[in-house]
Order: structure tokens, then C-alpha cells, then sequence
């Protein structure tokens, strides 16, 4: 059987810990982790620094333009209506109902042709109504006629034998009075027959207003209505045929806001689109400028009418135009990006989204030239501006320069691998 084995204490030492029943402190170990604590914090320190410096140093990238040679236009756009320069409306001056149509959509009319007829029977009875009563007047006319001959020769009559006292003065009295009588019968008789005939004149003028003519050489662009249909003309006068009175000339006319009418002038050039030929440009001018306002909304607009060649008969009457009138141009000139003119750095002091420029006004201005890879301000003078170009009119800068429009930070530095710790 096994004994435990116990340790002599004697052999030990007074000295020794385990006699004393300690274990020893270790110093030197705890010092050593204290030092590499401090290493590493400084090694991150430092990589810290190398990885900020890296993405600063190199982290602005601008943006450039070539300054170029070429045209600044300043343009007003708008939406408009093609119409026809002169459409007719041709309408009914009296009622009925629709006999005949001899015109149709697109029918090529010329000056007096009948389009359509009313019913004529109604108008006929009424000028046969009044020739007859015109007959009668003038019968009537000619009974007062014999009626005053007769008249006149009772008259002389007993005036001769007045003079011998055969007949008294009352007879002669009477005799006088009907010839009076039978005389003004025959004014009112003409003035009857006059009446009788202006009568017949306007029937047979209504009668005439039941065949609907064209008043124009052209083309019906709209009919409205029908055979059979009623044409009830008693408070206004219904529209039956509308009529272009050449289609080979059209209008656009736009609507254009208060802000911008007060550059566009007669003559002013155009150009506008419309949705049936999205890739044909068709080109006018200003013609008229109304001087009436529109407000709808509380928005003022001006009709603004532009003329235009059709002698194709691409246009038709109705389409919507994208229209583009240019108000000012300047050709073959020194030119920058508008937006190159309101960049500045930000150490400059002003912020990269400056003043917008006056527009057509030459105003002292100044753009950034990206020389040696760096910014380089050079005054300018700016000219006219149409929202994409400015005009250069004086300043040192040449066609080619590369003009700052923008700039980028941290491009750079995201595209460069930052150093691993």
C-alpha cells in the first residue's frame, strides 16, 4: 500500500515560497504586455494618418469643357395649335330641314356652289303668297285710276254748271271732295304696291337662303350636319360647314407668358415640331403679336402667331406644335458652358453654384482654366447667354482651353486602395 509523500519542510528553506505558500509575481510579463499595447496604439496612429493623407491628398477631380467656336442662339419655347390662316364658317340664316348635302369632308368648293339645300317648299308658298298679294295691289291701282277719271270729269262737270248756277255750290263741294279722294286713294295704292313688293323681295331672299352656298375658294374642313337633320336658325345661327380657305398657308398660334414676350418681335424666326413627324423640323416666322392677354390660372399669356409654308399639306388643321421662336442669336463665336461661369473653388471664398449671369448684357465675369492641373481664374466678359452657352466677347481665353465647370472630391481617393492594417 501506497503512502502519501508529504514535503519536508526543513529541506526547503526558510526562503522558499512554497514553504511560505505564495506563488512568485510575474513583473517582467506584465510589463511586456504594457509595451506592446503602446506599439500597437502608435502603429494606428500612424496608419491612421497615412490612410487620412491618402484621402486628401489626391482627392479632388475637376470637371472640364473645351471652350468652342460656334453659335449662341436665345430661343422661346411654347405650345401652340396649327389652324388655317382664314376659315370660313358657313351657317343657315333661316330653318328647315336638310333636303340635300353636295359638300363633304375635304371637298374642294369654289365661290358659290351650293353645299346643301333646306327644304324650299315652306318659302316657296310664302313668295307665292306675296306675289299674289302684290297682284291684288296693283289691281287695286288700276280700279282707283278709273275711279279718279271718273272723278275728275264729275268734277268738271258740275263746275261748268256752277258757272250758271245750274247745279247749287254743295254739288260742286262734293264733286271736289271725291276727286280729292280718288287722288290720294292712288298714293296709298303705290305705297301698298311697295310694300307688297318688298314683301316678295324678302320671301324670295329666304327662299334663296335655302340653297347653302360657299361664300370662299377652299377646302371643307369640318360639316356638321346631316340629311334629314332640322336646322332650327330662330336665336343663333347654327354652323353647317366650316371652310379653309387655303390650306397650302397655315398658323400656329402659341400661347407665350408675360415673362418672355416682350423679346419676340415681328419677323422673329421659328422652327416647331409636331407628333405626327417627330424627326422633321418645320420652320415660320412671327407674324402678328395680339395685344390681348389670356389668364388662366393666374397665368398672363400673349397669342403669339407664327406663319407657315404648307405647301405640301404635311400640316393639318388642329395639330399641336412644340414651337421654338428665336429671339436673338449671335454665329460663330468664342463660347463656354454656362455653368463654367458660375463655378468658382471654394477657396475662392464664394461657392461653386455663384450669381446666374445677365442675360444678352456684356457683364464683367470670370471662368477657371484647369492649367498644370490646376485651377487658373482669367476675367471675361461675358455676352449673350441661351441656358447651355455663353458668349465670350473679350477675355484671354482661346478656343481648345479647358474651362472648370465642376469639381469632384474623394474620386481619387475611392479609386486608390487604402493601406491594410
Amino acid at each position: 500500500m501506497n503512502k502519501p509523500v508529504t514535503p519536508d519542510l526543513a529541506s526547503a528553506g526558510p526562503a522558499s515560497p512554497v514553504a511560505l505558500g505564495h506563488a512568485p509575481a510575474p513583473r517582467p510579463r506584465r510589463r511586456l504586455w504594457i509595451a506592446a499595447a503602446l506599439a500597437l496604439v502608435v502603429m494606428l496612429a500612424i496608419a491612421f494618418a497615412v490612410w487620412r493623407s491618402a484621402g486628401t491628398a489626391s482627392g479632388v477631380t475637376y470637371v472640364t469643357a473645351a471652350a468652342t467656336r460656334g453659335d449662341v442662339t436665345r430661343a422661346v419655347t411654347a405650345t401652340g395649335t396649327v389652324n388655317p390662316v382664314l376659315t370660313i364658317i358657313v351657317g343657315s340664316y333661316v330653318s328647315g330641314v336638310i333636303k340635300e348635302i353636295r359638300c363633304d369632308y375635304n371637298t374642294e368648293v369654289k365661290i358659290g356652289q351650293v353645299c346643301a339645300e333646306i327644304d324650299p317648299a315652306p318659302y316657296q308658298t310664302v313668295v307665292d303668297q306675296n306675289r299674289a298679294n302684290l297682284a291684288v295691289a296693283r289691281a287695286q291701282l288700276e280700279k282707283d285710276k278709273a275711279n279718279l277719271a271718273y272723278a275728275q270729269l264729275n268734277y268738271d262737270r258740275n263746275a261748268r254748271l256752277a258757272q250758271s248756277n245750274a247745279v247749287s255750290k254743295d254739288v260742286l263741294d262734293n264733286a271736289r271732295n271725291a276727286l280729292d279722294q280718288a287722288t290720294a286713294q292712288i298714293g296709298v295704292d303705290q305705297a301698298t304696291i311697295r310694300q307688297r313688293e318688298a314683301q316678295l323681295a324678302a320671301a324670295e331672299v329666304n327662299l334663296g337662303y335655302t340653297h347653302i352656298v360657299s361664300p370662299v375658294n377652299g377646302t371643307v374642313v369640318s360639316r356638321n350636319v346631316t340629311m334629314g337633320q332640322t336646322v332650327a336658325a330662330s336665336f343663333q345661327t347654327p354652323t353647317l360647314f366650316l371652310i379653309a380657305t387655303d390650306l397650302t398657308k397655315m398658323q400656329v398660334d402659341t400661347n407665350v407668358s408675360e415673362s418672355d414676350i416682350g423679346g419676340i418681335k415681328e419677323g422673329n424666326r421659328s422652327t416647331f415640331t409636331v407628333d405626327a413627324f417627330p424627326r422633321r423640323t418645320f420652320r415660320g416666322a412671327v407674324s402678328q403679336v395680339r395685344q390681348s392677354p389670356q389668364t388662366v390660372q393666374n397665368v398672363v399669356t400673349y397669342d403669339v402667331v407664327l406663319s407657315v409654308d404648307n405647301k405640301d399639306l404635311a400640316l393639318k388643321p388642329g395639330m399641336t406644335a412644340a414651337t421654338r421662336v428665336i429671339v436673338d442669336q449671335r454665329r460663330d463665336v468664342l463660347r463656354v458652358p454656362s455653368q463654367a461661369l458660375r463655378y468658382a473653388p471654394p477657396s475662392a471664398g464664394a461657392p461653386a453654384g455663384g450669381a446666374r449671369r445677365t442675360r444678352n448684357a456684356e457683364a464683367p465675369a470670370q471662368v477657371y482654366v484647369l492649367r498644370d492641373n490646376a485651377p487658373v481664374a482669367v476675367p471675361v466678359t461675358a455676352g449673350l447667354d441661351d441656358d447651355s452657352f455663353t458668349e465670350i466677347v473679350a477675355g484671354d481665353l482661346r478656343p481648345g482651353d479647358k474651362v472648370i465647370v465642376s469639381e469632384q472630391r474623394g474620386a481619387k481617393a475611392a479609386a486608390t486602395p487604402r493601406p491594410r492594417l
